[in-house]
């Protein structure tokens, strides 16, 4: 028998009927409790939060109670505020008051740098509300127009870290097993619900279900009869209605944006880089001292292993397990630069695998940086004979001229460069597009494909008079001018405008210079919202950079056509913006000057497409931010046989992120030449291949702690511009290694030891 605590148990009929001694379950109404409640008679069945408020009216008067919260929702509300914020706990407010207030003014926001993306109101039952509706007044009414409820008072948090489909299937197990069964559409209605969120998060689903699952809701809301079924749909529908796109990304691109779902995520590592790399697979060849075999799975992957072994963002730490779920990530990225210092690249091997026909055209990559040059590889390794052009002398793009041989040396990516050009590649330096070369003209000569990979070129201007002085530099120009050239162009006192690693590139390139005084860094928010990585903005700081935070500067001093000096702002933290950062809002009359010889302008970067739009005779789709318009699933562009990728699609973007393009470019290339599909169905990466773990000695100590790799001294970087941060040693690497939690071994299964790891692809191994 179902007493009073079951949930259903929540209907006042269900509750009359639980107190009576029957099973809880609701019956019709009217007539309603007021009118025949226990035992036939009339009966007051109410919640403890209402029945409070009896005293309040009675002493004050209902004038009084009525001042408080808004017309027809008077009064305040308690709710239970949990989830993924800085202070949790019980908070009563008036009626009225909006989410916002509630989850950023009293709730202090999400914790750390995470976004808060929705709330969950009223229970179990209750509806998923996005940010983008936290100005929303907390009542009655509104809450039921945005799909929720009030109920008893609950409100979960929920960041970026949350599926909202998990969550929606999460809700539905529980409401279907509550469900006292009384109405059929209800009883079977959810269950139904339950095992169509069980096939989206498993990967299982088609479109066809999602409409199926809309349709399923909307019946069970307008035919049960008791609470609990009317709004038992609302996680469903709510979540349906404001995070479609996460639905169709499960069913779709068979991918889970939160990193959730366990069918669809896999191995976190794995899943979150651009490039599939195993991460999990390389760390437990570390842990196990098989340093040679974590080469290799790191090389499969990946032709730029040691450059983003420096220079990766790292978005498989973001999502490792043993940092979501509360202790430290383990530190991947230096993981794999102490293995890939000890490989030598050219030893490796890459599969060949040739898809080409036997009369195949050329295919010319426009551009040599990390896109361009993977995209090469991979065609090559295809069967393909590529052309590759870039404007400066040698090929490398970015990673030669924007980043500084401090974070990357130039040998590390010359000698990563020479390990994947071969037979199959040619490379033509000093040549433009739109100069030397058009596509007309490329395709006249043969060419089958096009792969654009020109990179962002160009800094984005402040936009204020004065910027054309002498002086004033934008951080592109300045950085390749040192890297490519070795000219010295700050002097004196500089101030660098910008929080991204590119600014803090040209702060400390600027440190290093002959002639350089003090270095000064403005950035609009705080050091907490800084897009660079912390460990640069950290290693900036020690080596005397003064950051200066919530200043944005107004206006440009100028002097006989030289730049003395900018007038800058404070500013305070306002509401957040798209990027899910608050909006920095200047604050009247706090305006002052900032004295200088050289001003670096580093807020972001463009793409160089001005030459597109002439070599195409303006037949390649350009969007106003300067990027190339692409079919994002396939990188085709308007024309048929040209392709785009990387940073000229993107905007200034991760190396990472442009080699996956580049990868990505080869593949859809190769189907085009074939006269393929480019567009095929999704495949969750899941791992496959069995690494066993390491014996440990019964009583070993287990590690904690993440290790954090070593730095130069700042005492000796000075104005060197010797590579600052080393490798870790063998044992701070095994010892590192061994934090792994193996999310892989959920999905792999002991083979025989031949079929344990693919036969080793190097010759005479890496040393």
């Amino acid at each position: 028998m179902r007493g009073a605590g079951a949930f259903v148990c929540g209907e006042e009929t269900a509750l009359i009927r639980s107190v009576m001694g029957y099973a809880g379950e609701p019956r019709q109404r009217p007539p309603y409790p007021i009118q025949k409640g226990i035992e036939g008679r009339p009966t007051c069945i109410n919640n403890v939060e209402t029945l409070a408020n009896i005293p309040v009216v009675v002493r004050n008067g209902a004038a009084a109670f009525a001042k408080v919260g808004l017309p027809g929702n008077t009064g305040t509300k308690i709710f239970s505020v949990v989830g993924k914020i800085r202070n949790t706990g019980l908070v009563e407010v008036p009626l009225g008051t909006t989410i916002r207030e509630v989850v950023h003014d009293i709730g202090g926001g999400a914790p750390g740098k995470g976004r808060v993306k929705a709330v969950q109101t009223g229970g179990p039952s209750g509806g998923c509300i996005p940010a983008s509706l936290f100005d929303l007044p907390i009542d009655y009414d509104s809450l039921a127009q945005a799909g929720s409820i009030m109920g008893s008072g609950g409100m979960i948090v929920m960041d970026d870290h949350t599926c909202m489909v998990d969550v929606a299937k999460y809700f539905m197990k529980f409401l279907k097993d509550e469900s006292c069964g009384k109405c059929f559409t209800c009883r079977k209605g959810t269950q139904r619900m339950w095992e169509i969120l069980d096939d989206v998060t498993a990967g299982r689903a088609t479109l066809s279900q999602l409409d199926l699952l809309k349709e399923l809701a909307e019946a069970v809301k307008d035919t049960s009869m008791c609470g609990l079924g009317q709004s038992a749909p609302n996680p469903v529908l709510s979540t349906l209605r404001y995070f479609r796109d996460e639905y169709e990304a499960h069913v779709v691109q068979k991918r889970c944006p939160a990193f959730v779902c366990d069918q669809l995520v896999g191995a976190p590592c794995q899943t979150a880089c651009p490039l599939g790399t195993e991460a999990w697979r390389y760390v437990a060849h570390i842990a196990r001292g098989e340093n040679d075999l974590a080469y290799q799975a790191i090389r499969e992957a990946n032709p730029f292993p040691s450059v983003c072994a420096r220079v990766c963002n790292h978005p498989c730490e973001e999502r490792c397990r043993a940092g979501t779920t509360g202790g430290e990530a383990v530190a991947i990225r230096a993981l794999k630069r102490f293995v890939t210092d000890q490989a030598d690249p050219l030893s490796f091997r890459p599969k060949r695998t040739p898809t080409a026909p036997a009369d195949a055209p050329r295919v010319a990559v426009v551009g040599c940086g990390p896109a361009g040059l993977t995209a090469a590889h991979y065609l090559s390794l295809r069967g393909y004979k590529v052309t590759a052009f870039d404007t400066e002398p040698e090929p490398g793009g970015m990673l030669f001229s924007a980043i500084p041989a401090y974070r990357l040396p130039h040998d590390v990516v010359r000698r990563e460069i020479a390990s994947i050009l071969d037979e199959n590649v040619s490379v033509k330096c000093d040549t433009m597009l739109g100069r030397d070369i058009t596509l007309d003209g490329l395709f006249k000569e043969g060419y089958g494909a096009v792969f654009l990979a020109l990179g962002a070129h160009k800094s984005l201007r402040l936009g204020l008079p004065g910027e054309e002085s002498a002086g004033v530099l934008p951080s592109i120009q300045f950085l390749k001018a040192w890297n490519l050239r070795g000219e010295s162009l700050a002097r004196g006192r500089v101030v660098v405008v910008g929080g991204g690693n590119s600014a803090i590139d040209a702060a400390r390139v600027a440190m290093r210079q002959e002639g350089v005084e003090r270095v000064t860094l403005l950035y609009r928010r705080t050091r907490e919202e800084m897009p660079a990585f912390e460990e640069e903005v950290e290693a900036a700081v020690q080596e005397g950079i003064a950051l200066v935070t919530l200043t944005s500067p107004v206006r440009i001093l100028t002097e006989g056509g030289r730049v003395t000096g900018v007038e800058c702002i404070k500013n305070a933290l306002g509401e957040r913006d798209a990027s899910g950062r608050p909006r920095p809002v200047p604050i009247a009359g706090s305006e002052f000057t900032v004295p200088l010889e050289t001003l670096i302008v580093a807020i972001s970067e463009g793409s160089d497409t001005d030459c597109v739009a002439v070599a195409g005779a303006n037949r390649i789709a350009t969007a106003p931010t300067g990027t190339v318009k692409i079919d994002r699933e396939t990188l085709a562009t308007n024309r048929p046989g040209v392709f785009a990728g990387g940073d000229v699609v993107t905007g200034p973007n991760t190396v990472v992120d442009a080699i996956a393009a580049g990868k990505r470019a080869a593949v859809m290339i190769d189907r085009y030449l074939r006269a393929e599909p480019l567009k095929v169905p999704a495949m969750p990466r899941l791992p496959e291949i069995f690494v066993a773990p390491p014996e440990v000695a019964e009583g070993a100590e287990i590690p904690k702690g993440r290790v954090e790799a070593p730095r130069l001294p700042v005492a000796a970087r000075g104005r060197s511009f010797a590579e600052v941060e080393v490798s870790l040693s063998a044992e701070a690497a095994s010892r590192e290694a061994s934090r792994c939690l193996r999310c892989d071994l959920t999905f792999t299964r002991e083979v025989k030891e031949k079929d344990e790891v693919p036969e080793l692809a190097m010759a005479g191994g890496a040393s």
